[in-house]
């Protein structure tokens, strides 16, 4: 089952380190993960999403608040969530039909073109996983060159993450 895990931690070195390694010795695959800043200059959030199950989830995130440097960590309802990611994506083209069809896939997806020029266009498309699965599964028969993705990152919707 998809899970997203948010942790408010102490913005300290090797606390990723000790958070990952935790989870690497319990045998467990991140599927993406996602560090940075938050409005609290001495803490920072980190994402994680994984496909475990239920029990195993909810026990992890047990343990994973044991450790010193995690002030807080949460489980977010997926359904009271929002959750984006980031991917630039990079495509050698051929010529001016080729870079209008993708310029038009990429309005149709709400991405914007961030770089072009005469042999190569990149692009920066945010959304679900399945959103930008879906972009990237329309433009794979163009020639993709270079692919970067953030991992997810997520918020409680409403005041008060619970």
């Amino acid at each position: 089952m998809f899970s997203i895990i948010s942790a408010l931690v102490e913005n300290k070195p090797g606390v990723l380190f000790r958070l990952t390694n935790m989870i690497r010795a319990r045998n467990f695959n991140i599927d993406s993960l996602s560090v940075g800043p938050t409005e609290h200059s001495d803490l920072s959030r980190i994402t994680i999403t994984m496909d475990q199950d239920e029990h195993m989830i909810n026990q992890l995130v047990k343990q994973m608040g044991k450790l010193i440097d995690i002030v807080e960590i949460t489980r977010l309802d997926i359904n009271n969530t929002v959750y984006r990611e980031l991917a630039l994506i990079k495509v050698k083209i051929k010529g001016r039909e080729e870079r209008t069809e993708i310029i038009n896939l990429t309005n149709i997806f709400r991405g914007k073109i961030i770089d072009i020029s005469k042999n190569s266009i990149m692009i920066e498309i945010t959304g679900t996983k399945d959103k930008i699965d879906a972009f990237i599964g329309l433009i794979k028969e163009y020639n993709i060159v270079e692919m970067a993705r953030t991992g997810i990152t997520a918020l409680a919707r409403g005041v008060k993450s619970e």
